[in-house]
């Protein structure tokens, strides 16, 4: 059997554990505030974005159960009850996905699932998973209309099964949210998928700027001034007393940066911010895909180790990658002397996808700093 971590880690466990941050310190240094597992690659859609560039099999050097077990247990003994989010491909291509969502809820994660809206998503899978101790379900809401979304996702029906899905989500008592995708295809629907999101009493919007990796080209992505305007209305959209959900952005960290100066401009709190700053590629961020890779994140899909011989723990704290990523002070040009790198510090991921260099700034984003 393959055991999770090799002897000599095993061996300098304690010390790792043992180093506590001191006064001030960041903790996003210390631990993550959200980890991404990628189940499996398989699925059933034919997404026209996909990160995972997804298949209709599995594959056989996928993690065991076993393995996964021993992965979701050193995540919660070295961090703690961090959100685990078990994504895909479609998770529910698994056997073992209720096993392994229990053994991570009994670990002390707080286990999040993202599945597929297909017909191996059925009510009595989802009840299966909230029984055994899943505490939030997001479904991807590409496009305001069917004709937008199944589009997007390349297989009719697909967004009437997610709004079946959602309410049976909701019925069970599970937290929801809804992931959006922003391109060319659904940028003028943002209000209205706002506006269904509080009809649906979802707990958070993510809306993902799109990074080209996988099967998303540069052709897809938004111009920068874009992209801007997208920010300055998910902005207002979150600064809006009748929104009842929390907005967050992925790959779209000039959102923080905007939230920031629209707060300050209007003189108002931000009650719908989530996690109040931009969570960024391996700065709280931290992803394992469906071999046991350990990357900053699936949209910079840069192994720094496998979790079937590394510790995870150990490289998301000291891997230099991962250090370069949370010290905004030394990225190159604008993003390193902007005034809100602390708080945004430009995509990572899309740096890299653009540039090939993950510590330059972003080209999407149209500030100058001061």
């Amino acid at each position: 059997m393959t055991t999770l971590l090799s002897p000599n880690v095993r061996d300098a466990r304690p010390a790792n554990l043992a180093r506590a941050a001191p006064p001030g310190a960041d903790i996003f240094g210390i631990q993550p505030f959200i980890v991404i597992w990628e189940a499996t690659r398989a699925c059933d859609l034919a997404c026209r974005h996909c990160r995972a560039d997804a298949q209709p099999n599995r594959d056989p050097a996928e993690l065991k159960t076993d393995e996964v077990k021993a992965m979701l247990t050193r995540i919660a003994e070295g961090f703690g009850p961090v959100v685990l989010v078990i994504t895909g491909g479609d998770p529910a291509k698994r056997s073992d996905l209720v096993e392994l969502i229990e053994h991570g809820a009994k670990a002390g994660l707080q286990m999040a699932l993202t599945p597929s809206a297909t017909p191996l998503v059925t009510p009595e899978l989802l009840k299966r998973c909230h029984d055994a101790g899943l505490h939030r379900i997001a479904f991807s809401l590409d496009g305001a209309d069917a004709a937008t979304h199944d589009g997007f996702r390349q297989v009719p029906g697909t967004f009437d099964r997610t709004l079946a899905l959602l309410d049976v989500a909701k019925s069970l008592g599970l937290g929801t949210q809804i992931n959006t995708s922003v391109s060319h295809h659904d940028r003028a629907h943002l209000r209205a998928i706002a506006a269904f999101g509080n009809n649906a009493k979802i707990s958070l919007w993510s809306v993902f700027l799109l990074v080209p990796t996988g099967r998303t080209s540069t052709d897809m992505l938004l111009s920068a001034a874009e992209h801007e305007k997208v920010y300055r209305e998910l902005a207002d959209i979150a600064l809006d007393p009748t929104t009842t959900f929390q907005v967050k952005t992925t790959a779209g960290q000039p959102y923080y940066r905007v939230l920031a100066q629209e707060r300050e401009r209007r003189g108002t709190p931000a009650p719908n911010v989530h996690a109040g700053r931009g969570v960024n590629d391996g700065n709280g961020f931290l992803f394992i895909s469906h071999t046991g890779e350990i990357c900053p994140s699936g949209f910079l899909p840069t192994p720094c180790g496998n979790t079937r011989w590394d510790d995870p723990v150990d490289i998301y704290r000291h891997h230099p990658l991962f250090l370069s990523l949370r010290d905004a002070d030394h990225f190159s040009g604008k993003c390193g002397r902007c005034e809100f790198r602390k708080i945004c510090g430009g995509s990572r991921s899309r740096s890299f996808g653009l540039t090939g260099d993950p510590t330059a700034s972003d080209p999407t984003c149209v500030y100058q700093p001061r």
